[in-house]
Parts: structure tokens; C-alpha cells; sequence
């Protein structure tokens, strides 16, 4: 898969088309159901994504949406296709390495992220890298401009 600095419409399609399975860096709990750091797991979820919660905080809860928690994403069983992130920018450096580590197809800095240091080294290691878009906004885009397909999942793929 050819990697590029710019997540234009078509690398972003591509990661929507090829993302299945999506681990939630920096997810929030359902106490905080109004955040987009659960609003947009729960449009996931409800879309047809496997979703794998990764709450920073919260060291007490054990599921998130009704599905275990992971605290590290190197520690979550089988394959990721995409890493959706909502840390501060400055807070993005220290997990760098457990993403390089579980070596997903693509990771997805939400709406207002940026970091392009973190950004650099992801792509160095083959991993495409979304900046500053809202995952739910451009799914949504995605859908309605593959039009009544028969979609059956959420995802557009029909099966």
C-alpha cells in the first residue's frame, strides 16, 4: 500500500474502505456520552465497525459500549486495521511506540489533531496517517458518495 504525506479524499477512502476492526485511543466512558470520544466509537460501533475501546483514563472500567478494554494497544488480540486517536496533540508522542508496535494498516488523528512529528515517524513505519479529520463526518461522506449499494453492514461493503 503506497503511503502519503497528505490524506487527500482518496487515501481517506482507502483507509475507510479497508478499516474493519478500529481500536478508540483515548476513548470515553459512557459517563461521558456527550464527547465525541464516545459519540464517534458508538457511530462506529452502530455503523458495523469492530470497535476495541483503549481508554487512557478511567482505570477502573473494564468495558466501554459493552466491550472489554485494552490499556495498551499492543496487548489487543489479532490485527487492527485502524488506530482512530483522540489525545491532545502533545499527548500523542508517548504512545507513538505501542502503535508502531501493533503495526496497524493506518492511524486517524480526529478533528483538531495534528502532530506532524508523531505523524513522520508512524509513516516511516509504513503505517498511513489521517490528520485533523473527523472520522464519523468522513464515513458519512464516504457512504452517501458510494450511493444505494445494498450496503447490509454500515460500512458500504455489502456483506
Amino acid at each position: 500500500m503506497s503511503r502519503t504525506v497528505d490524506a487527500d479524499s482518496s487515501v481517506i477512502d482507502r483507509v475507510l474502505r479497508d478499516s474493519r476492526r478500529i481500536a478508540v485511543l483515548g476513548i470515553k466512558t459512557e459517563r461521558q456520552a456527550d464527547q465525541p470520544a464516545f459519540r464517534i466509537p458508538r457511530y462506529l460501533v452502530e455503523a458495523g465497525f469492530e470497535v476495541v475501546p483503549v481508554p487512557v483514563y478511567y482505570p477502573e472500567v473494564i468495558e466501554i459500549l459493552g466491550l472489554p478494554v485494552y490499556r495498551k494497544l499492543v496487548d489487543i488480540p489479532g490485527e487492527i486495521d485502524l488506530v482512530d486517536v483522540f489525545r491532545r496533540p502533545e499527548d500523542i508522542p508517548p504512545h507513538v511506540d505501542d502503535v508502531i508496535a501493533k503495526r496497524p494498516r493506518a492511524v486517524w488523528f480526529q478533528l483538531g489533531i495534528r502532530n506532524d512529528e508523531a505523524a513522520a515517524r508512524l509513516r516511516a513505519a509504513g503505517i498511513t496517517v489521517v490528520q485533523d479529520h473527523c472520522l464519523m463526518v468522513e464515513h458519512r461522506r464516504w457512504l452517501a458518495a458510494r450511493g444505494p449499494r445494498g450496503s447490509t453492514n454500515g460500512r458500504g461493503s455489502g456483506g
